[in-house]
């Protein structure tokens, strides 16, 4: 489990995050929604100790203060939005997938998980390409199979799902509730967190404004006011389906 209790972090006078106590329990996918500037992502890096925030981040009952950087890749895998900066032209897909395997050690078994990571997000076909040649899109599901083979008990993204068409937003997103980890995900699109997600949390001015499954949060009284729309909710063979218009 990863839970921050009263997380709270600003740049200079801008509050970003005010006060977010949460948990994100294993085994379960949490979808972090609101507006832009809402703190979704402030929030998520400060799960992970990307930046540093005022409160207590525990990770598996074990304070973030407390662990190494290479403790904390060995239990927490983050996508970021962008791909990063610092790999070289010449690394391969495979090469990049198999970065994730670094925190733990590099061993025999990696080319099976490297492999076998690549497969899941569709892209074996393409593990022996230049990573810097592909879409964005491509890059996306390369980072995302890294994820999978750094092999933690917790995954973490932000927007996983930016570049992707419509069946790789549905590929990828059923794929990360299936895995064994817990799983918390930036999202914009509230129809996607309502299939995927067992739990959202709508972030508006920093704040928690409303927690729980989607049934209870997707509700246009959270969302109408938050997100400044009129809101109109269905609901179709057990499925939520949420559009959207303005006043």
């Amino acid at each position: 489990m990863i839970s921050g209790q009263e997380l709270r972090v600003s740049y200079g006078s801008h509050v970003v995050v005010d006060g977010v106590s949460l948990d994100l329990p294993h085994g379960e996918t949490l979808g972090l929604v609101g507006p832009n500037g809402s703190g979704k992502t402030t929030l998520l890096r400060a799960l992970y100790g990307s930046l540093p925030a005022q409160g207590t981040v525990l990770i598996d009952a074990r304070s973030l203060d407390t662990m190494s950087r290479r403790d904390i890749a060995r239990t927490v895998s983050v996508v970021v939005q962008e791909p990063d900066s610092d790999f070289s032209g010449s690394l391969s897909v495979a090469e990049v997938v198999q970065l994730g395997r670094l925190p733990h050690g590099f061993s025999a078994g990696d080319g099976e998980l490297v492999h076998g990571a690549l497969a899941q997000v569709g892209m074996l076909g393409a593990s022996s390409a230049r990573f810097a040649d592909l879409s964005g899109g491509e890059k996306q599901r390369v980072l995302i199979a890294r994820a999978i083979a750094q092999d933690c008990s917790h995954i973490l993204l932000d927007e996983p799902t930016n570049h992707l068409d419509i069946r790789y937003q549905h590929e990828v997103l059923s794929l990360l509730t299936g895995v064994h980890a817990s799983v918390a995900v930036v999202l914009h699109d509230l129809n996607l967190a309502a299939r995927y997600c067992a739990r959202i949390a709508v972030l508006s001015a920093g704040k928690v404004v409303a927690f729980g499954s989607p049934d209870e949060v997707l509700v246009p009284e959270v969302l109408e006011p938050v997100y400044g729309v009129r809101v109109q909710r269905f609901d179709l063979q057990g499925q939520i389906h949420l559009t959207f218009g303005l006043e």
